[in-house]
């Protein structure tokens, strides 16, 4: 049942958890139950992509639609899942079940309404790649509605849903997972798995290497990785490339080649770098975390000023990942 809380606490509706509270909270359990709800909330899943670095005067529309519902063709699985299930626990219960495909994409936390939003990728796997159609309710036409995969306009780390933050809220993700699977072993840090590794082991390898390399945000509050890898032309690449040599980078088609920006950040030597209460993770400079008692002014500050020597020293302008939010709105958007 949808319920209605005032003046609540957003600390532990966001992992980077700041003190900050909101005037309210929806808790949406019933996709039918969007067409009666007062229209000025901003949705939100786990917490897991979202900062909150002020009190927020509006409401949040906390999206807890569960279901889980399966069945297959000759040649796929098709999965049609709510949108407030855990997405690891998607990941783990497919396995469970034989059906590979999401095993590159284990132990990245969000829910699963989220993933397409920001179309979650990891290991050379983007989750765009699995899903059929999305279900949502269009806040400005006041209807439901089904987007195709190629209405989706998945890129990387984008989406329709991106493009126009706030206008949909997304009720259910179908899926579709090929009966003719192949393991996805090409990212490096995957090098290292047998080339025969089944889905299962290829997953349990995904999620030593996230652990090893990104603070729980249950011990360490953050927000995953803060920044984009930026994409550049290759001609830039090759200026940079005379200069630093050891730069690693990823092709993205024949004009453009994906850098990693915590290899940028580590260069500089900020891992570890703190201003207040917020830092760069020592371990892994892609994650800024909140060391106890962080503001978001104090986060502010050390994004723009990461942002700023990236330029500076290599020409290259970082783009915030995490949807950062303000006292009404997104101020990233």
């Amino acid at each position: 049942m949808t319920k209605i809380h005032k003046f609540v606490s957003l600390k532990d509706l966001h992992t980077f958890k700041l003190p900050y509270q909101a005037d309210a909270v929806v808790e949406l359990t019933a996709a039918e139950d969007l067409p009666s709800l007062a229209d000025d909330y901003y949705v939100l899943g786990e917490g897991s992509n979202t900062i909150f670095t002020t009190d927020f005067s509006r409401t949040v529309l906390k999206v807890g639609i569960k279901g889980y519902e399966c069945s297959e063709t000759e040649n796929s699985f098709e999965l049609r899942v709510g949108a407030g299930e855990n997405w690891h626990d998607l990941v783990r219960k497919t396995l469970d079940a034989d059906m590979p495909g999401l095993e590159n994409l284990a132990l990245i936390p969000g829910s699963v309404g989220a993933a397409p939003v920001q179309n979650i990728g990891a290991y050379g796997v983007e989750v765009s790649e699995f899903i059929r159609t999305v279900e949502a309710w269009d806040r400005e036409q006041h209807e439901f509605v089904l987007f195709s995969q190629k209405q989706c306009c998945f890129a990387y780390r984008d989406s329709l849903f991106k493009q126009h933050a706030g206008r949909y809220v997304i009720t259910h993700v179908n899926f579709s997972l090929s009966k003719n699977w192949r393991a996805q072993l090409s990212y490096g840090a995957l090098s290292s798995v047998p080339g025969d590794a089944s889905a299962k082991t290829i997953m349990k390898a995904v999620v030593a290497i996230r652990n090893s390399k990104l603070p729980n945000p249950k011990v360490l509050p953050n927000a995953g990785s803060f920044f984009k890898n930026p994409v550049i032309p290759r001609q830039q690449l090759q200026g940079l490339l005379e200069r630093f040599p050891d730069m690693p980078y990823y092709p993205v088609d024949d004009m453009q080649v994906k850098v990693a920006a915590g290899w940028l950040i580590d260069q500089l030597g900020l891992k570890g770098f703190s201003c207040g209460g917020v830092s760069v993770h020592d371990k892994q400079a892609l994650v800024l975390v909140n060391k106890g008692e962080a503001s978001g002014e104090e986060l502010l500050t050390l994004a723009k000023e990461i942002t700023s020597r990236v330029k500076t020293r290599f020409a290259i302008e970082l783009e915030i990942e995490v949807r950062i939010m303000g006292e009404k709105e997104l101020i990233n958007a």
